[in-house]
């Protein structure tokens, strides 16, 4: 027996997708400013190129660790509780990386913002389960990764202006001060989780447990692209789309920020019309799987021309990674694709455990793209090559996500 559901009035539904959408712009600030920040933290701290990829990793560490535990909350509790119980601990987050004075500093003071942060996106899809149609769903979903895409804009140029004014001290500071500002809203707006919308104990999947969710074939089906072509497209947006225009294309950190600016802009531009699209394309039969498998190639065959390029890319080196990186949002459908083939009471619990399977994708790749990039120098490559040894095993991984997709076919069972 499915959870009650309860579908919110159209100006209650528009309020209550605008403050989440202001914590999820929040949330992608915050994971994505290491990429504009890069620059100034290598000098500053003399970080080796493992070192940037383990701090931008972080984030997405203490974001993976929260999941689990995220998705049983979020059913019993509901979104709101939930996420402002967080967002309190990304505000201590925030504070922390402003005061930090070490590696070691910041790299918790990251952790502490990716725990924080970490129910920013998946409270809101949770809601709209039950609070919004299926296709406002689709809709939804695209949005909110479009609100984020926007606050990775805010990540690029706005930040790398406001760097020689204020610092990245107080930047951090200020985005404390914006996230207690958001908490208040959401409190204010968001509907509570009351006893007719929670799932019974007594009810199938009502103890809590995640036993449906791994028996699942759709989901396995579904997280190989999860962990590795979506999750390498994030770490590549978030953190090594910087160094490559300033260490492979040879571009200044000014011009890079221009550059992640580009890429975040057509990102924002991409998610808006996939939450036009969707739910037409849904009504005519084409559903996320199909999506994903003819959208797969395009994002390879971008990425290819990432590769090929290198460094004689020169100016074309933020168009080709925005080219790869809005190529890839077709598998940015498989998330609310597997929220949406559970029943309802399971909503939150299936979207935070493949939520889960993207962010330790993000973490694994960011890092591990680093390791490689330090290996291939030291192996006797010079740093042009060695970024794209490292950008060459992503796209591997990449294509075998994508072939095991298409070989489980027949896996559309939850």
């Amino acid at each position: 027996m499915s959870v009650a559901t309860k579908h919110l009035p159209r100006q209650d539904a528009v309020l209550v997708f605008l403050v989440f959408a202001l914590a999820y712009f929040f949330s992608a600030l915050v994971r994505a400013i290491t990429a504009t920040l890069s620059p100034i933290l290598t000098q500053e701290l003399g970080l080796r190129a493992s070192d940037l990829g383990l701090l931008a990793g972080g984030y997405f560490f203490g974001f993976a660790l929260t999941q689990l535990p995220l998705g049983r909350w979020l059913d019993r509790y509901g979104p709101r509780r939930v996420i402002l119980a967080f967002l309190s601990i990304a505000v201590l987050g925030c504070l922390a990386f402003a005061q930090a004075s070490s590696f070691s500093g910041l790299l918790l003071a990251r952790v502490l913002c990716g725990v924080g942060v970490s129910a920013c996106l998946m409270a809101p899809l949770t809601g709209y389960r039950r609070w919004l149609l299926p296709a406002t769903q689709l809709r939804a979903n695209s949005w909110m990764l479009m609100t984020g895409s926007l606050g990775m804009v805010a990540s690029t140029l706005p930040v790398q202006w406001l760097l020689p004014i204020w610092g990245w001290r107080v930047m951090f500071m200020v985005m404390a001060l914006c996230l207690l500002l958001t908490m208040g809203l959401l409190a204010w707006q968001v509907p509570g989780w009351s006893a007719a919308t929670k799932a019974h104990p007594s009810a199938p999947h009502g103890d809590g447990g995640y036993a449906a969710i791994w028996r699942s074939p759709y989901f396995w089906r579904m997280a190989p692209l999860g962990f590795f072509s979506y999750g390498g497209m994030v770490a590549i947006q978030t953190l090594w789309a910087g160094p490559w225009m300033t260490q492979v294309a040879g571009w200044t950190p000014e011009q890079a920020a221009t550059g992640l600016f580009v890429i975040n802009m057509s990102m924002l531009g991409s998610f808006w019309l996939w939450g036009w699209i969707t739910p037409l394309l849904s009504q005519r039969g084409l559903h996320a799987n199909r999506l994903i498998a003819w959208g797969m190639p395009l994002s390879l065959l971008m990425l290819t021309g990432v590769l090929v390029a290198g460094a004689s890319a020169g100016g074309a080196a933020a168009v080709l990674l925005a080219a790869f990186c809005v190529s890839s949002t077709f598998v940015s459908l498989a998330q609310p694709a597997v929220g949406m083939a559970f029943p309802s009471e399971l909503a939150g619990r299936a979207l935070s455990a493949y939520n889960l399977v993207i962010f330790a994708g993000v973490f694994v790749v960011q890092w591990g793209m680093g390791l490689v990039v330090d290996l291939a120098q030291q192996a006797g490559l010079s740093r042009v090559q060695s970024f794209q040894a490292a950008l060459a095993a992503f796209g591997v991984l990449s294509l075998s996500a994508w072939l095991f997709f298409l070989s489980r076919h027949n896996d559309n069972r939850v």
